[in-house]
């Protein structure tokens, strides 16, 4: 059985770190320690388990766990993250003295919707030690990122929060037609015939020319039109701008755009862009992470629980 002693728990610090990254250059880079450190960490981890842990890939990229690894691995990490909350101490948050860096997870569509207003309300307090960064969203790997903190809240479709996280509806948006201003078909809204015959512009990162949008017109038993994809929402607007092509966007991204777009409503409804934030339960008590989930309430409006 492994010796639990004082000194052995930065071995079990490691076998966490190195059970995530599956690659010891990457895993002491983590941990600020030499790669010869952490290799001599893992020859006595083996030691303590009677275990290889990990092993070489036949690939010759990285490391691949044992059978024993990987039934240590989830244990593992609660057990480690338990005793992070355990030594932690209380503390009161001051955004105008904090040094804290909020990590928020959104596609570019929910940043200029929603982040974009709070990362100005960071910003505001001129405390250049406070910082906000906004990553990608579909990161596979997110639920465990958040687990250990290095992401503190989700943003995006409600229908999308991950079942082991904390949710919080912020707000629902609706879909309209945005065009170029000066479009030559004029400003009144289409009819479904006229919707469909027109060159519309999506948005995937993936160079596919179907979105929800085409789900509910087949339904409706009709086709769209689509010429072109862009990887990015805030994008679409400068394509539009340049053409005469239309897009179907939630309407407050669409709003940041007015001085390029017009926006008119559409012949048939869409489902709204239902809104939701979520964060890991090991965050709930935390001061800051409260006052952050705090911010986006009050850009929605909303009071708090």
């Amino acid at each position: 059985m492994l010796d639990m002693k004082r000194s052995d728990l930065h071995l079990l610090i490691s076998l966490d770190t190195l059970l995530d990254e599956l690659n010891v250059t990457r895993a002491a880079q983590r941990m600020h320690i030499s790669q010869s450190t952490l290799s001599g960490h893992l020859a006595r981890l083996r030691e303590l388990f009677r275990d290889p842990l990990l092993v070489p890939s036949e690939t010759g990229r990285g490391m691949v766990p044992t059978e024993r690894a990987l039934a240590l691995r989830p244990r593992l990490a609660d057990a480690l993250s338990l005793l992070r909350d355990a030594v932690a101490q209380p503390y009161d948050f001051d955004p105008a003295r904090s040094e804290r860096t909020f990590v928020v997870a959104a596609n570019d569509n929910v940043f200029t919707i929603l982040a974009l207003d709070v990362m100005a309300h960071v910003m505001g307090f001129g405390n250049h030690e406070l910082r906000m960064a906004v990553v990608p969203a579909h990161d596979a790997g997110l639920v465990d990122r958040m687990a250990r903190g290095e992401v503190d809240l989700f943003l995006g479709d409600i229908g999308k929060v991950p079942d082991t996280l904390k949710t919080r509806y912020l707000r629902a948006d609706h879909f309209v037609l945005a065009q170029r201003l000066g479009h030559p078909r004029g400003t009144g809204a289409p009819d479904l015939d006229e919707y469909c015959a027109l060159p519309h512009v999506v948005v995937s990162m993936r160079a596919e020319f179907t979105t929800p949008v085409d789900a509910v017109l087949q339904g409706l038993g009709r086709v769209r039109t689509v010429v072109a994809a862009v990887p990015s929402y805030n994008q679409v607007a400068l394509v539009l701008s340049q053409t005469d092509g239309v897009a179907t966007l939630p309407r407050p991204l669409l709003q940041r755009y007015t001085t390029l777009v017009d926006l008119i409503d559409l012949p048939f409804t869409v489902p709204a862009f239902r809104l939701a934030m979520a964060w890991h339960p090991r965050a709930q008590n935390d001061p800051a992470s409260a006052w952050l989930r705090r911010c986006f309430l009050d850009v929605c409006g909303l009071a708090e629980d």
